[in-house]
Parts: structure tokens; sequence; C-alpha cells
């Protein structure tokens, strides 16, 4: 999608913003995982993703919290996924890490 397309309507706009930072999320985990690859990295990233998306729907329903971005199943930011499916990678280096010590 051109920026051009991007700065003629606010919509679209919005939206071309939300798949920027959909594009920036996949660019770090990607750039992560290249950098430090470990077993069970993408099964992790992937329950996040699905686990955490289904989970977010239905508490965004219930109206405890809302976004003003609602392009992603019209509650929630396109990028949430990837943010959640990366969190959960994090997650689980962290606790690998703090078993260590």
């Amino acid at each position: 999608m051109s920026f051009a397309i991007c700065k003629e309507h606010t919509t679209t706009k919005r939206y071309c913003g939300e798949v920027s930072w959909g594009w920036y999320y996949i660019a770090i985990i990607i750039i992560s995982l290249l950098k430090k690859w470990e077993r069970g990295d993408i099964t992790v990233l992937l329950f996040g993703f699905f686990a955490l998306t289904v989970s977010e729907y239905f508490f965004i329903l219930t109206g405890v919290e809302t976004f003003t971005r609602t392009s992603l199943l019209g509650v929630m930011p396109l990028w949430l996924p990837f943010l959640w499916g990366y969190a959960f990678v994090a997650i689980k280096r962290a606790i690998k890490i703090l078993e260590q010590e």
C-alpha cells in the first residue's frame, strides 16, 4: 500500500499506521529469532498469537478494555497478536534465565 494513499483519508491513514506497526513487529520477531533461536520458540509464538487473540477478543467484548484502533475483528489493533506472540517468547526466555540462577 502506498503512503500517498494513506494520506488521502483519515481512516485509510490509520489503517496504514497499523499495518506499519504490524510489519515492525514481524521484523523484530524475525530478527530476534534469527539472532537467538531456541527449540520451541515457534510453538510458543504461535500459541501466544492465537490464544491471546481469542482471549483478548472476548475480553474486549466484555467492555473492560477498549481500543480506538479496531482493524482486527472489529475490536483490536492489527498489530496486537504479533505483540502478544512475541511477548510469550520473551516470557519463555526470561523464565529460562531465571531458572538458571
